[in-house]
This record gives structure tokens, sequence and C-alpha cells, in this order.
């Protein structure tokens, strides 16, 4: 048997697997679609923590996860007769090929700038009034901002350079430190998202994902942090006791620590 018949056969029994625990066991059977949601999420953000970590074993666990989820609202939504993982299927699989036309068509795309631009176009084609229809109400602020700034870029909407968008964090900080001088809270708040919203543009000028930087960046504080605490703790001190020069000398530590 090859490697496809192989998949084939295993998404089949997933499939059984679902179908029996949907008759048979009480917590599947009380789940629905609304319930699924935070917990898709969840996984979601598991496994992205497993892809920062490069952990490839906990990889194909947190992808095992969210192919259930897929397979689980498929299901429910087939006991309504709403649609069927059959639909989900075909479903994706038209959108691919019609979206791919520099692949499966005659049209020519000879960059990934290309192709993104053509992507949008071919969404505006299927109905949609605007290219940032497409960006998630609930996405956190940050991945919002990367995802729209990404589809207005695709539309010809962007600066020419990164110099020009470093000037203009430069220029937003500065409007920034004008506000907190001013002590107007407001308009402070504003001008911090202007702040965040141009680095943000930024950093994919320099092709850095800022979502997966900060989140790398949280990870080595806690590693840090961390090791400040044990240090500590292990000289018989607490830490509310140390003076802020005291701390720093183990927080240079640690950096040299995990270095």
């Amino acid at each position: 048997m090859s490697l496809r018949e192989n998949q084939l056969k295993a998404f089949g029994e997933l499939l059984d697997i679902m179908d029996e625990l949907r008759e048979k066991c009480p917590w599947d059977k009380k789940q629905t679609m609304e319930s699924l949601r935070h917990l898709t999420i969840e996984e979601t953000y598991e496994l992205g923590d497993a892809i920062l970590d490069k952990d490839l074993n906990e990889i194909k666990k947190e992808l095992g996860d969210l192919l259930l989820h897929i397979v689980f609202y498929a299901k429910i939504a087939a006991e309504s007769k709403e649609f069927s993982m059959l639909e989900v299927i075909d479903g994706i699989n038209e959108k691919l090929i019609f979206r791919h036309p520099h692949v499966f068509g005659n049209v020519k795309a000879e960059t990934e700038e290309d192709v993104a631009k053509n992507w949008e176009q071919l969404k505006l084609k299927e109905g949609k009034k605007s290219v940032l229809e497409g960006v998630p109400k609930s996405l956190p602020a940050m991945v919002k901002a990367s995802r729209i700034q990404d589809k207005a870029a695709s539309s010809g909407f962007d600066w020419d350079n990164s110099g020009q968008v470093l000037d203009k964090v430069k220029e937003e900080i500065e409007e920034l430190q004008h506000e907190v001088r001013r002590a107007d809270q407001v308009k402070t708040e504003a001008e911090f998202g202007d702040v965040l919203f141009s680095l943000i543009n930024y950093a994919r000028f320099i092709d850095v994902d800022p979502e997966s930087a900060l989140e790398r960046t949280n990870k080595k504080f806690i590693k840090r942090f961390q090791y400040l605490e044990q240090e500590v703790k292990n000289e018989g001190k607490n830490l509310h006791d140390l003076s802020l020069e005291q701390m720093d000398v183990h927080w240079e530590n640690s950096k040299a620590f995990f270095k």
C-alpha cells in the first residue's frame, strides 16, 4: 500500500472514530461549534508555541489535535444536514485551484508579490467589497495589524522602501512623546497605537513576523527572570528585599547563562 493510500485509510479511520465518539461518548455528544471554539483557539496557540520552540514532535501532536477539531466541526454540521466533511474538502480544493491560476491556468506570476496581488484581486471577484474583509475581527490586535498591512500592500498602498517606514516610526515616536509631555491620556493612547502600527509595518519591510518576534522575547524574558528568581532563592534571599542594582547583577548573569 502506498503512502497516499495509507494517508487516506488513516483519515477514513479518523472519520469513523469521530462518528463513534459522537454516538457513545457523553462529552463528545454534548459539544457544539460554540463550545469547541475556545478550545480550537487554544490548540492553535499551542501549535504556535511548538513551532517557535522548534519541537517537531509537539508540532505533530498539535496538528493532530487541530485536524480532530476540523473533523469535529464537520461532523456536527453533518448531523444537522448543514454541510459535510466532503463539502469542506471540495470547497478548499475548488478555492485553491481558482486562486492559483498561475499553477492550474495560464496566468503568469513570477514572484511571491505577484501571487499575493493576484490572490486579492481574485477574492474581489468572489464578491468581497474590500481586500480587508478577509481579516478576522477576533484576531489579536498585533496579528490583525500585520494582516491589514499585508492586504493593503497587495493593492499597491505601500511605502517604497524600509527607510521611509523607519522615518515614519521615528515621527510617530516624537508625536507620542509630545502627547506624554502634555499629559493627554486619550491622545497618548492614540499615538502609542500609531507607534505600534508603524513598527509592525516596519517589521514587514525587514521580513520579521512581529508576533513571533515578541513571543520569542517573552519566552527569553521568562527564562531569564526565572533564573534570577532561582539564584536569589539559592542565596537564601527574597527578591523583594533586593535593590534594583542587586537584581541587575543576576539579570546580567542570566543573559550570559542563556547565550
